[in-house]
């Protein structure tokens, strides 16, 4: 018999998501301020992700690591290829290519390919209301586009950056449901400090010598302060937040919150001009 989780972890799963989800929404205008412009995505991915790796090294400070399993270690490299690589590959090059509204659009794809994955592999099943709920919740993230088009939010909009944030979404949903019996049995900490750590191996040879020319002296203030912001923040944290519910809600309840980020992305790149 399968045990209920208690409420208040239900809560904290909740809520881990939503504010996850705010994150990831304040990606995509800063994103869009930074790359290309003043950071190469090869390198923007290689600092965000060494970034991240240092920060999972945080907690070994005060609590010893604790081992996995030999049988593991080939899911956590194919965890840190897909989340840690392939994802943030794909993230970086497919918004320096498309606008930060349409990019957060197509992100909204992810709880329907979490349905579709989840069925295919016989965890979840199709239901009226669930297809109900997703087509609503679509037709409800679509329906912001006018909004940002009056800003012109459009114009630098392209069918290969459109296609590299839908394969984004792609690899995030595969992430959620493949991996989500692994992220079952470590705690969270070990679980990102496996996948980040060989994520930045994984990506080091490839963008280090884009890191080390990019001219931060250079950079304004403001611009700065966003290419740090998109370093630090939007990789470890929410990653941190987004394993944390996945071990007490379905994928497919955790998905449903990338509603949110087109809202959220719309008001945030009209604000700042994008």
């Amino acid at each position: 018999m399968v045990q209920a989780t208690p409420l208040n972890l239900l809560v904290k799963s909740h809520l881990a998501l939503l504010l996850c989800n705010i994150i990831w929404a304040c990606d995509y205008p800063f994103y869009n301020l930074v790359l290309s412009k003043y950071v190469a995505p090869i390198a923007l991915v290689t600092a965000s992700l060494c970034a991240a790796a240092l920060f999972s090294l945080v907690p070994l400070l005060w609590s010893k690591a604790r081992p996995i399993a030999r049988k593991d270690i080939k899911t956590m490299i194919g965890a840190a290829l897909l989340i840690g690589v392939i994802r943030k590959v794909l993230l970086m090059y497919g918004l320096s290519r498309t606008s930060p509204i349409d990019g957060s659009i197509i992100d909204t794809i992810t709880p329907l390919l979490v349905l579709l994955i989840s069925v295919v592999l016989g965890i979840d099943k199709f239901t009226r209301l669930k297809i109900a709920g997703l087509v609503l919740g679509m037709a409800g993230a679509v329906g912001v586009v006018p909004l940002g088009g009056a800003s012109g939010g459009h114009t630098h909009s392209g069918l290969v950056g459109n296609l590299m944030i839908a394969g984004c979404a792609l690899a995030t949903s595969c992430y959620m449901v493949w991996f989500k019996k692994l992220i079952a049995r470590y705690d969270v900490v070990t679980m990102l400090r496996w996948v980040y750590c060989l994520a930045a191996l994984m990506v080091l040879p490839f963008g280090a010598r884009e890191l080390v020319h990019t001219d931060f002296a250079a950079m304004d203030t403001d611009i700065l302060l966003a290419t740090l912001f998109v370093v630090f923040v939007p990789t470890y944290v929410p990653n941190l937040l987004l394993n944390y519910s996945l071990k007490y809600v379905q994928p497919t309840v955790s998905s449903i919150y990338t509603y949110l980020q087109p809202v959220l992305a719309v008001v945030l790149s009209v604000a700042m001009g994008l």
